[in-house]
């Protein structure tokens, strides 16, 4: 087989389909969480530390006499702990959702009757079995 070929194989394969729309979705969740934190979380949450340190926004704080930006750091941190919260909550979601699939009979699963040949078949082999 070609390279070509097996490379047109396995990018219209759905997994990587699947993940190249996890991709982008996942740039935009990572927008709103930014927006989150920077807009949301560290106004409300923050602002009382920010004010004692004399300080307007998050990416001020540094070490004293260094360029080392801590404050950056923790605003990375805090949208992680967002983005990692929120991943959970959904794989919690699909796990319940697969569980109640898993729970219920599945019809496709359920034994089929013996046709009407199987059950000649099957008495004409017991009678042949009989036979001394």
């Amino acid at each position: 087989m070609g390279f070509v070929k097996e490379f047109k194989e396995f990018a219209v394969k759905g997994n990587v389909l699947d993940l190249a729309v996890a991709v982008v979705i996942g740039a935009a969740f990572q927008k709103i969480v930014s927006s989150l934190v920077e807009d949301i979380l560290t106004p409300a949450i923050l602002t009382p530390a920010l004010s004692a340190a004399h300080l307007s926004n998050l990416s001020q704080l540094v070490v004293p006499g260094t360029a080392i930006k801590y404050g950056n750091f923790l605003s990375q941190v805090i949208s992680f702990l967002i983005v990692a919260f929120a991943l959970f909550i959904i794989i919690q979601a699909v796990n319940r959702f697969k569980r109640k699939d898993e729970a219920g009979p599945k019809p496709e699963l359920a034994p089929v009757p013996p046709t009407k040949e199987e059950v000649l078949l099957t008495e004409i082999r017991d009678l042949l079995a009989k036979r001394p």
